[in-house]
């Protein structure tokens, strides 16, 4: 465990929290202190939900640690089965919890409950929130789905419709809840039906019908996979495990379900706009494009796909945070001939960006606050992520609709960014500086920031005095250009002295270079300088140095 500022994951326990969250007619007594109640903030602030989890904590304190917890563990799963009465219980503890050893799975044993209690051993120090989500889950699949498949029913007379499960979406789960709209909708234009959803909006009784479907779907491997691969083995169903982020993986996805339900797939093609616009004149703007990519290994290896294939990118870095995903995101890096960034420390996803210097990020919640840093354009396309990513709006990832979302997504960072380039580069132009009014308001409009008059140097009036004459100040820049990568403005040479830094020609030229990129100008304009002994930074360094590193 390390103790950091920043995490991608919480502790596994935060995990299960995620599955009982999502389920109906579950709930889950944690064994925890009071401090650790901070995960509801999870859901109620972030995910906007508008109830707790249904999570009880026993919330014991430093006092209590001198008495008996294992009684007050007990006394909270009683209070928790009288006042909620759920239809399955899940009992565990969290990282803190964990330490006193007070065993939950046989004090609740103990009990002899009228329901299904679903002991959780989730290691706090070696594992982290994705792997504890889909334990949990594999828990309650493994309990409460039959051992063995059913004797098969005898058919009613007419034809078989097939049916699918969808499995993997949970709470706080980035654009779950949209992606399980636009995938059921795709199943439904196949003609194939919805057996059940879980864990989200799934009850103990839906995990029971899970067997009755033809196949099931792992909509996001992290969380279904274990479970998918249960059932495959002891229920003999076969799992869909494309994953439909992208205009080329939903083809695939269709392909594949359509084969396992004996469908025709040509119905639910296709409905995305992404197509027709990459062969577009505009699409040639983002040919090439550099672009760095990190997140969960799911979402991270569906985004390169997509950025290369279907944006025309170059992806110069890849990487995730999940390590059990580890070999997922190797074999999908050796495509594009990188090593793959595989770490939990945002602090080396910082350094692989800063070094890199992308004109793109795609990733968390994190990397959006390090490009932003690094004035770098971002978007995000994984957990983590802030309350801003979980919009009232229907925004999928997945389906058709989802790689329209993308497009929207990751374009407009690069065209936004580009717009502001301009901006800065004609902001001395009188039309256009902070000292014009906005032009679709009329030559009548306000100036953003108007000029202000300042005292100038006195100068000789006709009777000999001294006479100030009111001056305009020189316009100030942008807030925004004021914050650009500026050197301090050089000090006058002295006599017979090289003047060192830039000259104020030279930075006025470094300006014009779109900002996502001048931090790299500037550091190989200093370094070109340095190696040829220059002290003095001016125009004609500037163009050497950017014709020596163009070769």
């Amino acid at each position: 465990m390390q103790l950091t500022v920043w995490t991608y994951e919480g502790p596994p326990h935060v995990g299960a929290m995620r599955i009982a969250t999502a389920m109906e007619g579950v709930h889950y007594v944690l064994h925890a202190p009071q401090g650790d109640t901070y995960a509801d903030l999870l859901f109620t602030m972030i995910e906007r939900r508008g109830k707790r989890p249904p999570v009880t904590y026993t919330t014991f304190q430093a006092r209590d640690l001198g008495k008996d917890t294992a009684a007050l563990f007990q006394t909270a799963v009683r209070e928790a089965i009288d006042r909620f009465a759920p239809q399955a219980l899940l009992v565990g503890a969290s990282c803190t919890a964990e330490l006193i050893q007070d065993d939950p799975a046989g004090l609740a044993s103990a009990l002899r409950l009228p329901i299904p209690v679903i002991a959780l051993e989730l290691p706090s120090y070696q594992r982290k929130e994705n792997w504890g989500a889909a334990e949990t889950f594999y828990q309650l699949v493994r309990a409460l789905c039959p051992s063995a498949k059913a004797e098969a029913q005898p058919r009613r007379d007419g034809p078989h419709t097939p049916s699918a499960n969808i499995l993997g979406p949970t709470a706080l789960g980035f654009r779950h809840r949209d992606d399980v709209v636009e995938i059921t909708r795709l199943l439904g234009t196949l003609g194939i039906a919805v057996n059940v959803v879980a864990p989200l909006g799934a009850t103990p009784a839906d995990l029971a019908r899970i067997p009755d479907a033809d196949f099931n779907i792992s909509l996001y491997p992290e969380i279904a996979d274990t479970a998918c691969r249960w059932l495959e083995r002891t229920h003999g169903q076969k799992t869909v495990r494309t994953v439909p982020i992208g205009y080329g993986a939903t083809r695939d996805f269709i392909a594949e379900v359509a084969a396992l339900a004996g469908v025709d797939p040509t119905a639910a093609l296709d409905t995305s706009r992404l197509p027709w616009w990459s062969r577009s004149v505009d699409s040639t703007y983002l040919t090439g494009k550099r672009v760095f990519i990190f997140g969960d290994a799911t979402h991270a290896v569906a985004a390169a796909r997509v950025a290369r294939d279907e944006f025309g990118f170059e992806v110069v870095g890849l990487g995730c945070y999940n390590r059990e995903f580890a070999r997922e995101i190797r074999t999908a890096a050796q495509l594009y001939g990188l090593e793959p960034l595989i770490t939990d420390d945002y602090l080396e996803v910082e350094d692989a960006i800063a070094k890199l210097q992308p004109e793109l990020v795609l990733g968390t919640q994190m990397e959006r606050h390090i490009a932003k840093r690094l004035r770098i354009p971002c978007a995000v396309i994984s957990a983590p992520v802030h309350v801003q990513d979980f919009p009232a709006r229907y925004s999928p990832q997945m389906g058709f609709e989802g790689a329209n979302v993308l497009f929207d997504t990751w374009v407009h960072p690069l065209v936004m960014g580009l717009e502001e380039h301009l901006l800065t580069m004609f902001r001395d132009d009188f039309e256009f500086s902070d000292h014009a009014g906005a032009s679709h308001l009329g030559h009548g409009a306000a100036p953003i920031f108007p000029r202000e008059p300042q005292e100038a140097a006195p100068t000789p009036s006709a009777n000999g005095g001294g006479e100030a004459t009111a001056g305009v100040a020189p316009a100030p820049l942008h807030p925004l250009a004021e914050g650009a990568e500026l050197s301090p403005a050089p000090a006058p040479a002295e006599p017979g002295k090289d003047q060192e830094g830039w000259s104020a020609e030279a930075e006025r030229e470094l300006l014009k270079i779109p900002f996502f990129v001048r931090g790299k100008a500037r550091r190989n304009t200093e370094r070109y300088a340095t190696e040829h002994g220059i002290a003095a930074i001016t125009l004609d360094t500037l163009y050497d140095a950017k014709a020596h590193y163009a070769r």
